[in-house]
């Protein structure tokens, strides 16, 4: 089973992502056989994500640039807790990553990751005249392009297929949304990995809120999520409008490059566009080693109870 195959699964199991990872880590407790090493760290990684997480309603610092109004129902877990699960999922995070939000509700299905990308004051003057089908048609051809790096790197062909919701940009609250499907390219994948995407601008760079999900829940997803999506928020003195064009670096690119990479393409920033292709699938990339067998062995276990 492909690490596609497998996120996907997980999501459709119908208990949070975070949940069912944690319950299946403790069921190994109960095995006639003694755990792996890697299955003890496992469930101690969880564990401790788990006691970290700050549950809403309540305010969240992120960093020193913002704040995150987390609603009632969701569960932020901090770096660096974090960024110990996003490596049990196969992931790798880097400086930009600030945490992961998880629904705390039984029938939700997804998470959330939180990023800040320190760019410098982005632009905002193309929303104006974007050209939706253009920006899709930049979008497939920069994945395409990324395939073979892809492959190289052992990660199954992605194609762009469509708009989940073509991008929108809020002028008053400077928050950019934008969500494409892309399925894997030489086999059949009945319900695509969704990244459906939030980016909040700043002063000095811009905040990332990456919700994922499937292409059949996305709808009920981005609906239930929305709270959380529009809780991300600036400091006095962080917000798009406290730029001074005297003292404040602009970014080299526009918010187009926020769709993609396309304006990067333009600029001959081929290695920032190719990076973001990498990052929209790394996401998806689900390889947990040693899990896997323990969540079979869990779902196993309570079939036949």
């Amino acid at each position: 089973m492909t690490p596609t195959a497998t996120f996907s699964r997980h999501l459709r199991f119908g208990l949070p992502l975070l949940a069912l990872l944690l319950a299946a880590a403790a069921a190994a407790q109960s095995d006639d056989q003694p755990r792996t090493p890697e299955q003890q760290q496992a469930a101690e990684d969880w564990a401790a994500a788990m006691s970290a997480m700050v549950r809403g309603p309540q305010s969240v610092a992120l960093l020193e640039k913002g704040q995150l109004a987390l609603p009632d129902g969701f569960g932020f877990v901090p770096k660096r807790e974090a960024t110990t699960l996003m490596g049990l999922m196969g992931n790798q995070v880097d400086d930009r990553f600030v945490g992961l939000v998880f629904p705390l509700a039984e029938e939700a299905s997804y998470f959330v990751s939180l990023d800040y990308e320190d760019s410098g004051y982005i632009e905002d003057d193309e929303a104006a005249d974007w050209d939706a089908d253009g920006l899709l048609q930049g979008l497939k051809d920069g994945t395409e392009a990324a395939n073979a790096e892809r492959r190289r790197r052992g990660f199954e062909a992605l194609t762009v297929t469509r708009w989940i919701e073509p991008p929108s940009y809020d002028v008053t609250a400077h928050r950019l949304v934008w969500s494409a499907e892309a399925v894997v390219k030489d086999r059949p994948d009945p319900d695509p990995t969704i990244n459906y995407n939030t980016y909040v601008l700043g002063r000095e760079g811009y905040f990332s809120a990456n919700l994922i999900t499937t292409a059949s829940t996305v709808a009920d997803d981005r609906r239930t999520a929305t709270p959380l999506l529009q809780s991300v928020s600036f400091n006095e003195g962080q917000r798009y409008n406290d730029f001074n064009s005297s003292t404040d670096k602009i970014a080299a690119y526009g918010l187009t490059a926020l769709i993609g990479g396309v304006a990067a393409k333009k600029l001959g920033l081929i290695a920032v566009a190719t990076a973001f292709f990498l990052k929209f699938a790394k996401i998806i990339m689900v390889a947990v080693v040693g899990l896997g067998a323990t969540l079979r062995s869990f779902w196993s276990r309570r079939k036949t109870r």
